[in-house]
């Protein structure tokens, strides 16, 4: 078993152990995390995958850039989905600890990496929003599908590159540094650099959801002016507005769902945890899947286009499924028939 400077409070461990972090202590709170974790990862994984299938599936839809972001975020919540209930169930209610230091960071790196994609590709749709609104004549223009595909490969090459260095070195075993209260072998200065690049995106993003609210209100008060207008300009407007109030909704749940979790990771860079506050960490680390699992939902309910395009699948899934059922009827009618002649 790898061992490396002991976190702060571990003065029940004996080194820095995978043991000494895992925290739930009764059946109840194992069984309870199993049941979050069972629910919202599945239905995360259901809901994204719906989405990209609509995305992809849907011509129209794939060749604007805002809903390659989309999917994109809706690819991060699938990864994040699938990696981060595997390993967390794994580790806290199955209290599974045979592997190495290696493979724990890899799993880790694997979380981080589907998860700070997620808060880039929420980045990248506020952004595209921004120009949109912002300079809406040379919108085309400034934001191509080939621009578009640059900037997903950056944001994902950079979100694994900062999320697997702690396995390229970068923890507290090969420093022989303190080691973070949360989490096992990490270095409590790579913590904080990871709690300060999210922090920097979740800045950029109310910066530019501001600046789009700004200048939707800015709209709504043209519509309001000019509604004999009708015409491209107000529709294109009237689109701007509900992609803008959607992308809010979106910001809201996140910070929602992600503040405990930051609030308990920036408090372990300063304080010790008590092992009740690590217990707590532990159960508002699955509000990050409720996250996930909730944005799917707020674009189906918002956009029209998406929600357009289920309503086609679904409809034609309801063909199929009457042509099945009426395929064997017309043979039992043949039969019949032949049985009588």
């Amino acid at each position: 078993m790898d061992t490396c400077r002991a976190p702060a409070n571990a003065s029940k461990c004996s080194g820095n152990t995978m043991e000494c972090f895992m925290v739930l202590s009764t059946q109840a709170q194992k069984i309870s995390i199993g049941i979050l974790c069972g629910l919202f990862g599945t239905m995360c994984l259901f809901e994204n995958s719906l989405v990209l299938y609509l995305i992809f599936s849907s011509p129209g839809i794939r060749k604007k850039p805002s809903y390659l972001f989309i999917g994109s975020l809706a690819l991060a919540d699938i990864l994040a989905s699938i990696i981060f209930v595997c390993s967390f169930v794994n580790f806290h209610v199955f209290n599974e600890a045979g592997f190495s230091k290696e493979v724990f960071l890899l799993q880790l790196g694997g979380v981080n990496t589907s998860f700070s994609a997620s808060l880039s590709s929420l980045l990248l749709t506020a952004l595209d929003r921004y120009i949109s609104i912002s300079r809406p004549s040379e919108y085309k223009l400034l934001m191509t599908r080939k621009r578009a595909w640059t900037a997903l490969a950056v944001l994902w090459l950079t979100c694994a590159t900062i999320a697997c260095l702690p396995l390229l070195g970068w923890n507290c075993c090969v420093l022989d540094s303190v080691c973070s209260e949360l989490f096992p072998f990490v270095d409590d200065n790579y913590q904080s650099g990871w709690v300060c690049f999210v922090m920097v995106l979740l800045g950029c993003i109310v910066y530019a959801y501001a600046h789009v609210l700004w200048r939707a209100r800015q709209h709504v008060a043209y519509m309001e002016k000019h509604q004999a207008q009708v015409g491209k300009q107000n529709t294109r407007m009237r689109m701007d507005v509900m992609l803008a109030k959607t992308l809010v909704m979106v910001l809201a749940v996140l910070m929602l769902c992600w503040s405990p979790v930051l609030v308990l990771m920036i408090y372990s860079i300063f304080a010790r945890l008590s092992d009740h506050l690590r217990k707590v960490f532990a159960f508002c680390s699955t509000l990050c899947l409720l996250n996930s699992m909730v944005n799917p939902i707020i674009y189906a309910l918002r956009s029209k286009e998406l929600f357009s395009s289920l309503r086609r699948v679904f409809s034609h899934f309801r063909r199929q499924l009457k042509v099945t059922e009426e395929i064997p009827e017309a043979e039992s009618t043949h039969k019949s028939s032949v049985i009588e002649t």
